[in-house]
């Protein structure tokens, strides 16, 4: 089972198991991890489960496809490294993968 890490914006870090082929989104909801209202349920319909990926992270977990890019924009702070958790799947390829939580979303 994949490990995930999941940062707060006051720094808490929430070590997570993450069942592969579950999104970001999901394990974060799942475990009340503060900051990730996720309104939309995950249908990439609203940008309130974005997350910055780690810098060690972001070529691994891929560059958002054209979709969930026109969510970004509504974003708070949108980064280079931004996604939007509910499009991150977790596999093996990503166990150990780190998001930190901005100060809030959009």
């Amino acid at each position: 089972m994949p490990k995930l890490t999941v940062v707060a914006f006051d720094g808490t870090r929430f070590e997570l198991d993450a069942e592969a082929g579950s999104t970001v989104m999901e394990n974060a909801v799942k475990n009340s991890v503060p900051g990730i209202e996720a309104e939309c349920g995950g249908a990439c319909a609203c940008a309130t489960c974005h997350v910055y990926v780690d810098e060690a992270w972001v070529e691994k977990v891929g560059k958002p496809d054209v979709m969930e890019e026109d969510m970004l924009d509504f974003a708070y702070e949108p980064k280079p490294e931004s996604r939007l958790s509910c499009q991150i799947k977790m596999s093996d390829e990503l166990d150990g993968l780190v998001v930190h939580v901005p100060e809030k979303q959009a």
